[in-house]
């Protein structure tokens, strides 16, 4: 049996008259994330750490942010695309596990449908996805709600 594990991390800024999504879900905010395509930060650590476990590169590499096809995109596309990349390969997600960092708002009332968003895609139980948040206690660009940061770690089985 062929089991790898990958790890992801991503971080976006903070910006006035932007949507915020996490998870493949649009969260209520006075600033939502900068970036190319809608800036999730929890799906593009999920990416990455898949990709990294299938020992395919990142999500630059794929998905790069100089491309147009790419522009405005929906996070929940580019982990479909992951998904049937990994797919190739002969993998198979065992189980999906996250940390999201920022001090606003609090996401613990849009966790469960993080997880009901991200399984539907993945073919997954909710079970299988774990999406933990906390802050930086006030300190650095997180503290200063500047920006978001997560990580993530992706178990894959060959099948």
């Amino acid at each position: 049996m062929d089991i790898r594990i990958g790890f992801g991390v991503d971080f976006h800024q903070l910006a006035e008259e932007r949507e915020l999504w996490i998870g493949g879900v649009q969260i209520p905010h006075t600033k939502g994330a900068l970036g190319h395509s809608d800036a999730d930060v929890l799906l593009h650590a999920i990416c990455d750490a898949m990709l990294g476990a299938a020992c395919l590169g990142d999500i630059g590499t794929h998905f790069p942010d100089t491309a147009k096809e790419f522009k405005n995109i929906a996070s929940k596309i580019l982990l479909e695309r992951t998904y049937e990349l990994i797919g190739t390969e002969g993998y198979t997600i065992i189980n999906i596990d996250t940390v999201l960092c920022l001090e606003l708002p609090k996401i613990k009332p849009f966790i469960p449908v993080m997880q009901q968003t991200i399984a539907s895609i993945l073919f997954l139980n909710e079970k299988n996805i774990s999406i933990k948040a906390t802050t930086t206690e006030k300190m650095g660009f997180v503290g200063r709600e500047e920006g978001l940061m997560a990580y993530a770690t992706v178990l894959l089985q060959r099948t």
